[in-house]
């Protein structure tokens, strides 16, 4: 089956939502209007979505108020079964979600899917979670005062997620939201909004009531400026790039509104001299690869120890030659397309920069000569990597692992930390003290030793510096979805 036909034929098969979801309904946009789902392989039109009117988006936020007073009166416990009942939909339908997210965004189906189980994580945690909104008893200065601590929810919530985790990132987001007793309006990714359009079937089918959960699809910058000039939200969460981050921050300031932003990274893999480096080779390629490299917190510079360079770079560059590119579709590819043609010229733009200043590639490089169509690139490896290329200071959101060197402790965590992002970094080591040393020195939100992935429902996920701020998953995960009440009761002389 050609990689057209197999994209058609799993939408087709699989039937995702279409319509935008408002208010306990499908339907499409009030003017008509559309916009196109492109597979990135075949470079084809494979589904349309509305794309949001004006009259719409009031139409959600409107409903997203009267859902909000609904829920935030629902018991903890029934939040709690919906959820749990929603990571058991996903989960036992994982195979078809999976055939949409990679159908819409490319990624291999075997790595769909563990976004998708994933997804089901999330709804599964929080599930839990949304018994754990303790507050707190305190001691008073004076026995006739009562004082108490309570966490309620903030409100309305705008989630934005983008399209390299379709249907993970907006899970993030939703998932603490309802467990929290808030509304939510999600905005999918408009490059793959069908992920997202899911989730909102798999809210409407275990019976969460109208107006808590709401999906609108159509342009993001218009639909953002929106939502977020009503007074009706009050809790915005992105995740996504620093320029668009920096401008919903901005809009949110206007309004006073919480904000929690994950805004991307460019996350150092340390190697040290006494790593394992055939373990350290394998577990890099893989990780750095995964899902074509479009992954917030994959690794993109490569720090290695001097004395090992050589070695680990032979060894980083076999296990990357290995790897196979193609269809998402195809049980032996690896490695999918790019998210857009202007992803796949940027990465061509970081490539051809570090050649030009001297860099040299060991690796790929290039658009693969087997396809006649898609977003595809080669997994690249740069070596003779210096500061002054973009690579190293940029995002790179795609295949390119650049080489570099350090001599000492001291300098690799320097050229670490010099970067503006600062949400994960990454230790190859054997020595306990090396591990701990670095993972406290390390100016990010999240370190990994001995591996690259380390996202999981259980923990905290975010970052520091330019990368954002807030945290998803976890116990913590709650927190920007809460308001803290305080209550000082005076009970006067006590019983007559």
């Amino acid at each position: 089956m050609s990689p057209t036909t197999t994209a058609t034929s799993a939408i087709a098969q699989a039937a995702p939502p279409t319509r935008m979801y408002l208010d306990g309904v499908w339907r499409e946009a009030s003017n008509g209007a559309q916009v196109e789902v492109v597979d990135p392989v075949s470079e084809l039109v494979i589904a349309t979505v509305p794309n949001a009117s004006d009259d719409d988006i009031d139409e959600a936020l409107a409903a997203a108020a009267v859902g909000f007073r609904t829920w935030r009166k629902v018991s903890a416990w029934e939040r709690s079964a919906k959820l749990r009942e929603m990571a058991r939909i996903i989960a036992a339908e994982a195979d078809r979600f999976a055939m949409v997210l990679t159908a819409e965004m490319g990624k291999p189906l075997a790595q769909a899917r563990g976004e998708i189980m994933a997804t089901a994580d999330q709804f599964d945690w929080y599930a839990d979670e949304a018994r754990r909104l303790y507050g707190r008893v305190v001691e008073a200065h004076t026995t006739d005062t009562r004082i108490l601590v309570r966490r309620e929810p903030i409100g309305p919530v705008a989630a934005f997620a983008p399209w390299n985790f379709p249907s993970y990132l907006p899970a993030r987001k939703v998932a603490p939201a309802l467990a929290a007793g808030c509304s939510v309006i999600l905005v999918p990714p408009v490059e793959a909004p069908l992920s997202g359009l899911l989730l909102a079937e798999v809210a409407d089918r275990v019976g969460i009531p109208a107006g808590v959960v709401g999906a609108i699809t159509g342009d993001p910058a218009r639909i953002s400026a929106r939502l977020l000039a009503s007074d009706v939200i009050r809790k915005v969460s992105f995740t996504g790039s620093v320029p668009v981050g920096i401008s919903l921050l901005k809009l949110a300031a206007d309004g006073v509104k919480a904000v929690s932003m994950e805004l991307g990274g460019h996350a150092p893999v340390l190697v040290f001299s006494d790593a394992d480096l055939t373990t350290a080779a394998k577990v890099a390629a893989a990780g750095k690869f995964r899902n074509g490299g479009q992954v917030c917190i994959a690794a993109s510079r490569f720090l290695v120890h001097e004395s090992i360079a050589d070695d680990f770079t032979e060894q980083f560059v076999a296990a990357t030659r290995a790897l196979r590119v193609g269809s998402g579709f195809d049980a032996s590819s690896d490695v999918g397309p790019l998210g857009s043609e202007r992803r796949r010229a940027a990465v061509e733009g970081l490539v051809a920069d570090a050649v030009g200043r001297g860099a040299s590639v060991a690796a790929g490089g290039s658009r693969p000569a087997d396809f006649t169509s898609g977003y595809f690139f080669e997994p690249t490896v740069l070596t003779g990597v210096t500061a002054d290329m973009a690579v190293m200071s940029e995002e790179p959101f795609g295949p390119i692992a650049p080489i570099t060197t350090f001599a000492s402790f001291d300098e690799g965590i320097a050229i670490a930390n010099s970067t503006r992002y600062g949400l994960a970094g990454f230790v190859f080591t054997r020595d306990l003290a090396t591990a701990f040393r670095a993972s406290e020195e390390l100016e990010v939100g999240m370190v990994g030793v001995n591996q690259l992935t380390i996202a999981t429902a259980e923990a905290p996920f975010g970052g520091v510096k330019a990368s954002g701020f807030g945290r998803e998953g976890g116990a913590e995960g709650l927190d920007g979805y809460t308001v803290t009440k305080y209550m000082s009761m005076l009970l006067g002389d006590g019983p007559a």
